[in-house]
């Protein structure tokens, strides 16, 4: 979120314009590139999030193959 606000104040709030190594730089340009890589990481970090809550805690090779102590499973009667 905090790439996202760094691109929209540079692409409204900066009205300067900038010589950066002979080169003219375009601050609209870069708050619109930078909003653009907060958006899609904002995209990849919910669906990264979203994938790692539907896991299932497998079982343990640490403790012979059984679910690790400490956490409820579900019995099977």
């Amino acid at each position: 979120m905090l790439v996202i606000a760094v691109g929209a104040i540079l692409r409204f709030g900066v009205t300067l314009s900038g010589d950066l190594g002979g080169a003219t730089v375009d601050w609209a340009i870069v708050g619109d590139v930078v909003m653009a890589v907060g958006a899609a990481s904002l995209v990849f970090s919910i669906g990264w999030m979203a994938a790692a809550s539907r896991r299932v805690p497998e079982a343990d090779e640490r403790y012979g193959g059984a679910r690790r102590p400490g956490r409820s499973h579900p019995t099977t009667d």
